[in-house]
């Protein structure tokens, strides 16, 4: 059976799945392991597993050697050369006024390629750019556009909550997230209010939705006239969390109602029955 081992090749990166063969590895610990650009420096982020009988048969990458001191030594080597790259990227982008936002950049650990992260709205002829880095560093550069929401993640952040960004923190994935969920846990729909720091809708805006989808199931849509035992009227807010609604009676008073004591069709809401209806985004 497989030793499988989840490391994490950069901060706040994806964990992926290695075989870690012989080695007894702990969280924290860095090792060296064989990716598809060649050899990397990594953290161990998981405890170690043996393989499942019944999970998908698949070729893992394997854990070389734990990481040395001159291994060590030659990541700092990199990370140093990386902060020069960004330095001196950033002044030709402004020197040459592309329409880009720099984001970071990363060296291989064998230092045979730097790849440059950026951020841009449309596409960007950034050739000359190129070939001033390689000029400057006499190696191999590569550059590489991504998303908004890549980028806050690459370069963190405090959000609206007041606590880390979740991207930064612990997502490894993005799922997508719709205006609709926002629509379900009756938040408000300013744009200033639900986007984060990336301009996109907030990740935590589906951490919830699934629990506020089925717990409204057999609650009364806003607008729908129904009956009460305190009078009839038109239903205005969902309280979800508090199991009631908000109701404007014929008499334009509005009244907090609990779901107990709403009255369809001569039966109460509790007791009403809807079949199960997928949702799908």
């Amino acid at each position: 059976m497989r030793k499988i081992t989840g490391i994490r090749l950069r901060p706040n990166g994806k964990i992926y799945d290695f075989d870690s063969g012989h080695f007894v590895l702990k969280k924290g610990d860095r090792v060296i392991v064989n990716t598809e650009q060649g050899n990397a420096l990594g953290v161990v982020a998981t405890e170690q597993r043996q393989q499942e009988d019944g999970e998908r048969a698949r070729d893992f990458k394997s854990v070389q050697r734990v990481a040395s001191d001159d291994d060590i030594k030659t990541d700092e080597k990199n990370r140093e050369m990386e902060k020069e790259v960004y330095l001196f990227c950033y002044e030709k982008i402004q020197e040459r006024a592309l329409p880009m936002s720099l984001v970071t950049a990363e060296q291989l650990f064998d230092g045979s390629k730097v790849v440059v992260y950026f951020s841009a709205e449309g596409r960007v002829d950034f050739r000359d750019l190129v070939k001033d880095l390689v000029q400057k560093f006499h190696t191999r550069i590569e550059m590489r556009q991504i998303g908004v929401r890549h980028q806050a993640k690459m370069v963190g952040g405090l959000g609206a909550c007041g606590r880390e960004l979740c991207c930064s923190a612990f997502l490894n994935k993005f799922d997508p997230v719709s205006i609709k969920m926002a629509k379900k846990q009756s938040l408000s729909l300013n744009p200033t209010k639900i986007s984060g720091m990336c301009g996109r809708l907030m990740c935590c805006l589906s951490y919830e939705y699934d629990f506020y989808n089925k717990a409204s199931k057999n609650v009364p849509k806003i607008g729908k006239n129904i009956q009460t035992e305190k009078g009839s009227g038109k239903v205005i807010r969902n309280n979800i969390l508090k199991e009631s609604v908000t109701i404007l009676l014929d008499s334009e008073e509005e009244i907090d109602v609990l779901y107990g004591e709403i009255i369809i069709d001569n039966k109460r809401v509790e007791e009403e029955e809807e079949p199960d209806t997928e949702i799908i985004e």
